[in-house]
């Protein structure tokens, strides 16, 4: 198969489509006539599928041989933006955008999905489609790996459009893509009283002042310069008059790092500090952490065929080199659980306006970046049924 030729004899197919996902956007969880569309699809294209995870789908297409089995996954969830940008297929669900490109990876895989089937014969493998919901949420992965739907795997990929590479490239790059993302809550607890006595409180504010600050000793004074940590306080609400010291503040925040055994420390790490600050300044604390996703990791061996792909469709002026990224992907417990990769799939553009960052609210991307990591999809199925059968 020509895999480029096959992609361009489905242009229109994968334009159209993903126009439609992009007017009738939905949100984690909510995603009823997107899974209904996608379904479907599969039904034309003669693809068995599971409905999974409520909204979720998993479609099998057997080729020759039942092994090796080989997973292709996207996400298919909106988010909660509205749309400025005034396009001809502009979202038409108020307040919902897919502002992240979902539209086009659900896009991308049902152009893989069509080609794939109208040359099952060429096939020594069994393929898994993987539409996941709920990624923006981080919950969709775990329960379509829950589902048992697929534990049969050998290896699986993903891929993300990604504005901050020009359309024409994919960065395929072993090790981190991804951090790990974790959230966490803190409570600072004082004693409250009048704004012009301090001397009778225990002033949350200035505690958790002081917490913020101590916190970014971390990624300064206590873990390895080489390694990526942040941790962000993002929110601090405390008060309710300009001449009364609260009892509490709440703060809250986000913690991110490619480590996965750094990952683990880092709780231990913030709590001390939360717990020796509170102490200094005669407050207590509540601390709340949910250790969210871990980093997703791309197998060395599966990026070295990944490779191989992008430039059998795009050349070698295809391959971009990109570092790791500190947003976190629920595509990690896929990675943790099997071998694979994940893709950056370049679609930025300033001559079409296609130039914005993800979750922006004037996002949208270069269709022809889409069709690449269509092709792309493709091409490593094939490269890869024939690594996996040697």
């Amino acid at each position: 198969m020509n895999v480029v030729e096959e992609i361009q004899k489905n242009r229109e197919y994968a334009v159209n489509i993903r126009r439609h996902f992009h007017r009738h956007p939905e949100l984690s969880w909510e995603e009823h006539e997107t899974a209904k569309k996608i379904r479907e699809e599969l039904t034309k294209m003669g693809i068995p599928y599971v409905e999974v995870a409520d909204t979720g789908t998993v479609a099998t297409l057997k080729g020759k041989s039942d092994k090796p089995v080989i997973g292709l996954r996207c996400d298919i969830d909106a988010l909660p933006i509205t749309e400025v940008k005034d396009l001809e297929y502009k979202s038409q669900n108020p307040g919902v955008m897919h502002a992240c490109g979902h539209d086009s990876h659900i896009t991308m895989l049902l152009t893989a999905a069509k080609i794939l089937s109208e040359h099952k014969d060429e096939l020594n493998c069994t393929v898994k489609f993987i539409f996941q919901p709920a990624e923006e949420v981080m919950e969709g992965a775990e329960k379509i790996l829950n589902s048992g739907a697929v534990d049969d795997l050998d290896t699986v990929a993903g891929m993300h459009i990604f504005p901050f590479l020009d359309a024409g490239t994919i960065s395929v790059d072993a090790g981190p893509r991804y951090t790990s993302a974790a959230f966490m809550k803190i409570k600072i607890i004082g004693k409250s009283g009048h704004g012009a006595m301090p001397q009778f409180v225990v002033d949350p504010i200035y505690v958790g002042a002081k917490v913020v600050d101590a916190l970014q000793s971390i990624a300064s004074r206590e873990t390895n310069p080489i390694d990526t940590v942040v941790v962000s306080v993002c929110t601090f609400h405390s008060g309710t008059l300009s001449n009364i010291f609260a009892q509490t503040a709440e703060l809250s925040g986000t913690v991110r790092t490619f480590n996965p055994k750094l990952r683990n420390e880092l709780p231990v790490m913030i709590e001390r500090i939360i717990k020796n600050t509170c102490e200094a300044y005669r407050a207590t604390y509540e601390f709340e952490y949910n250790p969210g996703v871990p980093p997703t990791i791309n197998d060395p061996e599966y990026s070295v065929i990944a490779e191989e792909s992008v430039r059998k469709i795009l050349g070698e002026k295809g391959i971009a080199h990109y570092a790791g990224t500190p947003g976190g992907e629920d595509f990690s417990y896929f990675l943790e659980k099997y071998p694979g990769i994940y893709a950056f799939v370049g679609c930025g553009n300033e001559s079409k306006d296609c130039c914005y960052s993800l979750h922006h609210e004037r996002f949208d991307l270069d269709e022809d970046g889409m069709l690449n990591g269509a092709a792309f999809y493709v091409q490593y199925l094939l490269d890869v049924q024939e690594k996996l059968k040697k």
